[in-house]
């Protein structure tokens, strides 16, 4: 499991890097020490992440430990979208309680330093976290599947967003057009503008996915200032 979470990672932010790289030529530019910290950092993420990850995939497939199911008629069809949902909602919850603790000093330097090294972040920094940070963002999902059904295809999708999300938000370029950021969608979901404003402040902005918890405790900036793609 470590080689395969390596491997996405590897795959995933390399093509985001190609495509920063022919969007935006120069982005990247004398940010290559930086970028192989960055993977250095993420690669050891991924070994740690494939712990939980290898212990839920054997005691789904050995054990039956899990809540994780195969036959799609095992629940109505409107939970597989819904489970999805309450997925991305706990882990967002999650995210942000613990991503705001990690801005308090002790945690910062413990923890979430490394992260914020990258500056400014790119497609390659995603995962780029200490050891602590790896092990506090490896739990949530393998905790969750022992206590919310999910189809093991929604769960497949539930990490290709936290896959993309994860990339496309560190990129330092906004990938979706302006409409889209500066709408109805944008007022809700977290893009690479809003989650720049968090790179630039070092506090604020502490959503993975939803802005519900900033804008709810009084944590959202709002949006930053580099231009979207067809939009300026």
């Amino acid at each position: 499991m470590t080689a395969i979470v390596g491997l996405r990672y590897l795959v995933t932010s390399g093509l985001f890097a190609w495509l920063t790289r022919r969007v935006r030529p120069g982005l990247y530019a004398k940010l290559n020490p930086q970028i192989r910290r960055e993977i250095y950092w993420s690669l050891l993420s991924a070994a740690i992440y494939g712990i939980p990850a290898g212990i839920v995939a054997w005691g789904w497939q050995n054990a039956g430990w899990t809540a994780i199911y195969t036959d799609v008629a095992q629940y109505p069809v409107w939970y597989l979208p819904l489970s999805v949902l309450a997925y991305l909602f706990a882990h967002d919850t999650w995210f942000y309680w613990t991503h705001r603790l990690m801005h308090r000093p002790w945690w910062f330097k413990t923890a979430h330093a490394v992260h914020h090294d990258s500056r400014p972040p790119t497609a390659w920094a995603a995962m780029s976290f200490l050891p602590w940070e790896a092990l506090i963002g490896a739990a949530v999902i393998p905790v969750l599947v022992f206590f919310i059904p999910i189809h093991v295809g929604a769960l497949l999708a539930v990490l290709m967003i936290m896959t993309i999300m994860g990339i496309t938000n560190h990129m330092g370029w906004e990938l979706f057009p302006r409409f889209m950021v500066h709408g109805a969608l944008g007022r809700h979901l977290i893009t690479a503008t809003h989650h720049q404003k968090h790179h630039d402040a070092y506090k604020g902005n502490y959503g993975l996915y939803f802005r519900f918890w900033d804008k709810m405790c009084g944590t959202d900036l709002g949006l930053g200032t580099f231009g979207q793609r067809g939009g300026g």
